[in-house]
Order: structure tokens, then C-alpha cells, then sequence
């Protein structure tokens, strides 16, 4: 898809470090950019009380998924240890660029690089912090016991190793300064196309 200047859109996917704060980064985002549109992803899962078809997931089923990898109409897809799937669907993206938005995926590191192997558009940013601040955020959230705490490091040391096989690094030790990188990283990503410009 392309922009009222034949511009074609970028597809603006970004990973990170566990603990690392890219959810937070990216609300901030949304919040500066109102172009930018959160991908909604295809699951195997039930759906919960409260979430709605398209807006949270597309709630498909194990043959509808199988029937969809066949085809190649998955972007990038992850298997969980309990047997759930859930992926990027590639009309997904389609549907985003056709209202004349950017695309968002907020991935794992592993989907993130499958994804910048396989759409050409794709431009990959990976957030990071260093492992004390990472140690501090896990322990005073306060959600996972020591061990959980202890295994979440050692994956986040695992997705560092990586992380210049990304386009962008950000370093979010400093939640503002973070934004303000990343906002004027995307700020550039999006202006050559007019009417992408920030506002």
C-alpha cells in the first residue's frame, strides 16, 4: 500500500527485551501519532468476557489456523507450550494500508525477525534497558516470584544477543528521553509522506 504521494507505507514492527517497557513506548506512540494502527492478531484461542471479534483478536479455530498456513496467509505465527497459536495475518497489514494508516506489530524478538525477512516494507525497532533496571521494574512489579523474575532475565539476556539484527536499538532506561527518540525516529520514518507527518 502507498500514501496520496505513491509513497509506500511503512510497516513499523517492534520488539524487545522482557521487562524492557515497549508497551508502554508504544502507547505513547498512539498517543503522538493518531496515523498508526495496532495490527490485531488471528488466535486459536477462546475468546474472554469482553473482547471483541477484530478489536482484541480474530478468534479462529486449530482447522481454520491450519487451513490459513497452507495457504500462506500468515506473515508470522507463534506457537505457545500449551498449544495455543497466534499470528500477523498478511491482510491484516492490507487492510491498515488501505485506510491510508501505518501498521503497527508489537511482537516477540523471534517473530519481529521473521517478519523482516518476509515484508519488505518493515522496519524494526527493538527496545531495550539494561539487565539492574530490568531486574528493579520485575521485582517491583511484584507479579512473579524469584524464580519467574530470574527466568525473565535470563530470556532478556538471550533477545540482547540479537539485537543488531534490528534497524533501530532504543536504550528505555529513561522513559522520556525514550519517547522522544522514538518518536522522532518515527516522526522521520513518516514525514516524507505528507500527510504521515506528526500532529
Amino acid at each position: 500500500m502507498t500514501s496520496s504521494t505513491g509513497r509506500a507505507l511503512p510497516v513499523l514492527v517492534i520488539t524487545g527485551q522482557s521487562g524492557a517497557g515497549k508497551g508502554t513506548l508504544i502507547t505513547h506512540l498512539f498517543e503522538r501519532f493518531p496515523q498508526l494502527q495496532l495490527a490485531v492478531s488471528a488466535t486459536t484461542r477462546a475468546r474472554r468476557p469482553g473482547e471483541e471479534e477484530g478489536v482484541h483478536y480474530y478468534f479462529i479455530s486449530d482447522a481454520e489456523f491450519d487451513r490459513r498456513l497452507a495457504t500462506g496467509e500468515f506473515l508470522e505465527y507463534h506457537v505457545f507450550p500449551w498449544g495455543q497459536r497466534s499470528g500477523t495475518l498478511y491482510s491484516e497489514i492490507d487492510r491498515i494500508g488501505a485506510e491510508g494508516r501505518v501498521c503497527v506489530l508489537e511482537l516477540e524478538t523471534e517473530g519481529a525477525l521473521n517478519v523482516a525477512e518476509r515484508e519488505a516494507r518493515a522496519v524494526t525497532i527493538f527496545i531495550t534497558a539494561a539487565l539492574p533496571e530490568l531486574e528493579r521494574r520485575l521485582t517491583e512489579r511484584a507479579t512473579e516470584s524469584a524464580g519467574e523474575i530470574g527466568e525473565r532475565l535470563r530470556v532478556a539476556q538471550e533477545q540482547l544477543l540479537v539485537a543488531d539484527r534490528f534497524d533501530h536499538v532504543i536504550e528505555n532506561d529513561d522513559l522520556d528521553r525514550a519517547v522522544q527518540e522514538l518518536s522522532a525516529l518515527v516522526s522521520g520514518l513518516l514525514s516524507p509522506a505528507g500527510t504521515m507527518s506528526q500532529t
